[in-house]
């Protein structure tokens, strides 16, 4: 059975020029191994091949001795481009160059074997992965039958010679990458079963050992943080202490992606609450701040605004008190702009994060004190949760807004006054 090697980055990844992220596992799930298969051969990803991220001698024999390679250099991905290049300079043909539609190609690729397909935020749409598949399949066919040069290298050192290897152990080597991509797959798959179920304990148990076979994905990470605090065990306080030096990992005071800086204000909020130390409460506000006003990112924003208040009830100077209420009014109305075109989208309804759209629009509402609009929202969120996790996560925060209700009220009518 012929292979197909497959190039790319793992988890959701920021392209740092345009600040997009992009989910390049939804990628390989929906797009290149479907069509990868399709075409009857075996598909192997690289990041089976090595961990750690160091490119050691099974990956070089791969990009060598695999029958095709596919290479997705969406987000300017660097092991990506550079894995991409030695196939090149190894082999003369079966190459074929992945890109989203909005990416810059760093350099000079419009005579290579170029696929481009589309994101929608940091997701891909039903129909756009059902058209992707497709086309990808037909030009993977096309390739492996054409066998033409697509390499620059030889394309232009036509008399360059490609190296030969043996067949020793490349087939141990194959085997071996399959079973660890299924072991990896078993334990992300279970780990996020288990956060559907609510059983964060055992979700972080998931995905403590996927991630101690890819270290410092950001996406792993994320995940195990999430639910390390949310398990509570051996409790509370001790889980959320565990669950910071997890995503410290990451770096999140420098972080532009949303997801790592809406996890490590998450826990530094909760540790506000349950301490009342104000430098959890300003680390919470400056990562939030981060994901907000950075990348504009809802949840971010919504949270930054109850931080906000929260910072509010205890400024000992009322113009303190009143720029952080009114900053948190100003927040909350810009989140309804942000979100309110979007449900008139074509395609609002196939987005995964409509639920928290949802959400967001009644806490803000809320919080404005426009009641009709909330409940009505509160309503689709409900009607749209899919786990219990997720309508417990919604009351927390709605709570949080009633109980400040009666000094935020006060507040914005002395200045209204």
């Amino acid at each position: 059975m012929k292979v197909c090697f497959v190039v790319m980055g793992f988890g959701k990844k920021t392209e740092y020029e345009t600040g997009r992220t992009l989910d390049l596992n939804a990628t390989y799930e929906t797009i290149i191994e479907p069509a990868v298969t399709a075409q009857g051969l075996r598909c192997i990803r690289a990041d089976e091949i090595t961990q750690s991220g160091f490119i050691d001698v099974k990956m070089y024999e791969m990009l060598l001795r695999a029958d095709l390679v596919i290479a997705d250099i969406s987000t300017g991905n660097v092991n990506a481009v550079y894995e991409l290049g030695v196939r090149h300079a190894l082999r003369p043909n079966s190459t074929i160059i992945m890109n989203e539609d909005r990416g810059k190609l760093y350099f000079d690729l419009n005579h290579i074997n170029t696929f481009s397909y589309q994101h929608f935020g940091d997701d891909i749409l039903a129909r756009e992965a059902k058209r992707a598949v497709k086309e990808l399949g037909e030009l993977i066919g096309a390739v492996m039958a054409a066998q033409a040069v697509d390499s620059p290298v030889y394309t232009f050192l036509p008399k360059l010679i490609s190296p030969r290897m043996s067949d020793e152990e490349y087939e141990e080597l194959l085997e071996e990458a399959e079973e660890a991509q299924q072991r990896f797959s078993r334990h992300m798959r279970e780990g996020e079963k288990f956060m559907r179920q609510s059983r964060h304990d055992l979700a972080s148990q998931e995905f403590a050992v996927a991630r101690d076979m890819k270290p410092s994905e950001p996406d792993i990470l994320q995940k195990l943080a999430l639910t390390t605090y949310k398990a509570k065990l051996p409790d509370e306080i001790s889980a959320l202490r565990a669950a910071l030096e997890i995503i410290r990992v990451l770096e999140p005071e420098a972080s532009n992606d949303p997801e790592t800086v809406g996890v490590a204000g998450a826990i530094t909020k909760r540790l506000w609450l349950k301490e009342g130390d104000l430098e959890s409460l300003e680390a919470s506000i400056q990562f939030y701040q981060r994901g907000f006003e950075v990348k504009r990112d809802y949840y971010n924003g919504e949270n930054l605004a109850i931080c906000f208040e929260f910072r509010a009830q205890v400024q000992s100077e009322k113009p303190e008190k009143v720029f952080d209420f009114m900053s948190a009014r100003k927040i909350r109305q810009s989140i309804i702009n942000l979100l309110l075109p979007l449900l008139d989208s074509a395609d609002f309804f196939d987005r995964l994060d409509k639920r928290w759209i949802y959400a967001t629009l009644a806490n803000c509402y809320f919080a404005i004190e426009r009641l009709n609009e909330a409940e009505a929202f509160e309503h689709r969120f409900l009607g749209a949760a899919e786990a219990q996790w997720e309508i417990d996560t919604y009351m927390a925060g709605k709570e949080e807004l009633f109980t400040i209700r009666p000094e935020r009220l006060a507040m914005l009518s002395s200045v209204q006054n």
